[in-house]
């Protein structure tokens, strides 16, 4: 091999002038302002251009005047994010809220008793002589799920009267209106007239409570979930068009990209995940994954995913696309 033959294949010539932007990220000289420092995202590369992709699909849905779904899962409720929630449910920003039992458990106890920051490394078994639960950092006093079950013993007992066998909305909706906590996601759903779906009621203490009460006090009550279903299907077929924006994976996410199959697919996605693909979970599938199977409108612009943990992205998700400026 010649000496020059080797250069070639350490640095091959180009003569393509790519047509994409350049990368340049923010200036920070001068006055600062936020509004561009998120605008400079676009061009900055990595997750930072996906959250802005992710931007302007959400500015998009609005624009459209989207029937808008938010899914999230209980963390989400558990951390700081709760606010952001309620924030976006207040404003008329979301139409449908589908998430998971234990948002519902935690928004309630977050009325009364706040959870607390704690830390990642801690002695698990002092704390459970302690008598307190573990969130990542946040811990959770189990005292407060005493007072839950307390607090949800009196709501069943007015929830059930009339009528033995409800719905997870209308559970949502009646205990929300029992609430008096501006940041309640709950209290805000119920109050703006947006449905809270959870189709896996049961999968946090709402669930033992309700196993506790059926079998201590009324063995007739019961919840059914086909009926929201139907809801769920039949509101996204009058819809025009609809947009999702996913936070986290698992069933909340699931629900509302299988309900919109119906319809032919949602028509702009968003998702905030930390979920590996390459296990082949619904939780780590990426949009286009849905595209395959009709769960996502079949065009390149209208999706993308943010690889990102949801506390650092979401809040300035909404901050750009949520906010009037």
């Amino acid at each position: 091999m010649e000496k020059d033959d080797s250069r070639e294949h350490v640095v091959p010539d180009s003569d393509d002038e790519l047509p994409t932007a350049d990368v340049h990220g923010y200036d920070f000289r001068g006055e600062f302002d936020f509004h561009d420092l998120i605008a400079s995202y676009e061009t900055t590369g990595f997750q930072a251009t996906q959250l802005s992709k992710a931007i302007d699909i959400a500015e998009r849905m609005r624009e459209e005047e989207a029937t808008i779904y938010l899914t999230f899962t209980s963390n989400i409720i558990s951390s700081g994010l709760r606010e952001v929630v309620a924030y976006l449910v207040r404003e008329g920003y979301v139409d449908v809220l589908i998430t998971t039992s234990g948002s519902l458990t935690e928004d309630v106890i977050k009325t009364e008793k706040p959870f607390k920051m704690g830390e990642w490394d801690a002695d698990e078994a002092t704390l459970r002589d302690r008598g307190i639960n573990r969130l990542g950092n946040i811990f959770v006093p189990s005292n407060r799920y005493v007072w839950l079950e307390e607090y949800l013993y009196d709501f069943f007992d007015n929830f059930f009267a009339d009528e033995k066998v409800r719905t997870p909305t209308a559970f949502a909706r009646e205990l929300g209106e029992t609430l008096d906590d501006e940041d309640s996601v709950l209290k805000q759903a119920a109050d703006n007239d947006v449905p809270v779906y959870c189709p896996a009621l049961t999968d946090a203490e709402v669930g033992n409570f309700l196993y506790y009460y059926r079998q201590g006090y009324d063995s007739e009550v019961g919840i059914e979930i086909l009926d929201d279903y139907d809801s769920l299907i039949e509101d996204g077929l009058l819809a025009d068009t609809t947009g999702l924006i996913a936070v986290g994976g698992g069933v909340p996410k699931h629900h509302a990209i299988m309900t919109n199959l119906f319809r032919g697919g949602a028509d702009y996605v968003v998702y905030i995940s930390t979920g590996m693909e390459g296990d082949g979970s619904l939780s780590g599938a990426p949009p286009n994954e849905a595209v395959s199977w009709g769960k996502i409108k079949d065009e390149q612009t209208n999706y993308t995913q943010v690889d990102a943990e949801a506390t650092l992205v979401f809040p300035l998700l909404v901050a750009s696309a949520f906010t009037e400026r």
